[in-house]
């Protein structure tokens, strides 16, 4: 059993939405509608893109997060999806589809080397492909799931992300602080309170996903 993580470009709406690098969508496909996550600076856009593709039936928010359920599901408006290939060379995905960068990031799991090859040729001929990882799996066994660390931690967003790596690289955490908010700030360039808030909340959701895991 094998499983790879592809990067695919492509020219589909939450790709463009995501092409200035600044938000983050996660996609959990219901075939009627699509249950999305939200996050980053530019929510008003991705909005937009949103709303014009598939329309949106509900939506709550949280600060930079955003939890939306659209009005239909993405694959019946447009040729852009991932499935018909997976189902072409007996693979599967593992939910969530997520969109960053302007491309969409699948993780895969097929049975068959060759499957898995035969998957990304196949892709690769229609779009741009780049491959994040790929490993072989053990047998599965009920106590070891097919998680990545992916699954099993929050999911922060583009800004959140930047903030907090910065500021564990710089020593913020370190006892005692080899840094400040405000050369974090700087170093990513924001102002202080706006650094701030981002990492007080990556903190929040790390702490909270801790705690759920103990």
């Amino acid at each position: 059993m094998y499983e790879a993580v592809f990067h695919v470009g492509g020219e589909g709406p939450y790709e463009r939405a995501t092409a200035a690098g600044a938000t983050r969508i996660e996609l959990w496909c219901n075939d009627h509608c699509d249950l999305l996550y939200v996050a980053g600076d530019e929510e008003d856009l991705v909005l937009d893109h949103i709303r014009e593709a598939v329309g949106i039936r509900r939506h709550i928010s949280d600060g930079d997060d955003r939890l939306i359920v659209t009005s239909a599901c993405l694959k019946q408006h447009g040729e852009e999806y991932i499935e018909r290939y997976l189902a072409a060379h007996d693979c599967l995905s593992l939910p969530p589809l997520r969109y960053e960068n302007g491309s969409k990031v699948v993780r895969v799991l097929a049975l068959d080397a060759g499957d898995l090859t035969a998957l990304y040729r196949d892709v690769a001929s229609d779009h741009p492909v780049t491959v994040e990882s790929k490993r072989e799996l053990a047998t599965p066994r009920a106590d070891t799931p097919l998680l990545s660390t992916d699954a099993l931690l929050p999911t922060l967003s583009p800004r959140q992300r930047e903030v907090y790596r910065t500021a564990h690289e710089r020593g913020y955490f370190e006892l005692p602080r080899e840094t400040t908010t405000a050369e974090i700030a700087a170093a990513v360039g924001v102002e202080r309170r706006t650094a701030e808030h981002h990492l007080r909340r990556a903190e929040k959701k790390l702490a909270d996903a801790l705690v759920d895991s103990l």
